[in-house]
């Protein structure tokens, strides 16, 4: 059953909550946080699920409006929180700890015991958002 969402939010996907439900530890919760804060950046985010395969079959989820805004994926040690175009968005917080020699690629990695910084995701997302168009 789909979970109601507030109408100012992006689209949930029941995929992603299913994949959520599958990490059952801390990287659910996590990845289940970042969710929210990347839906909340607007109405126009669709949530949907990409890269099925036989390594990953429940795939990765993937926010996006007009193109990729971001895509969650959940790592062993951390939740990782990737923008395709990061490296064309401001991160004065330095919140970027992967991918960092990629020319467009950049990601956040957030470990167990890690911060949160909500604020901070959320104005990225809100730039890549803008930056889509």
């Amino acid at each position: 059953m789909r979970q109601e969402r507030s109408h100012v939010m992006g689209h949930a996907n029941e995929e992603v909550d299913a994949i959520i439900r599958i990490a059952d530890d801390w990287r659910g919760e996590m990845l289940s946080q970042l969710r929210r804060i990347v839906l909340a950046a607007g109405p126009a985010i669709d949530e949907d699920v990409k890269w099925k395969k036989p390594s990953r079959p429940e795939g990765v989820p993937v926010w996006s409006s007009n193109g990729i805004i971001c895509i969650g994926e959940m790592l062993k040690n951390a939740v990782r929180l990737t923008f395709p175009k990061g490296a064309y968005l401001d991160d004065p917080t330095k919140l970027f700890n992967a991918r960092l020699n990629s020319k467009s690629v950049r990601a956040i990695d957030f470990p167990e015991d890690g911060d949160l910084p909500e604020a901070d995701v959320r104005a990225l997302v809100a730039e890549a958002l803008a930056l889509n168009g």
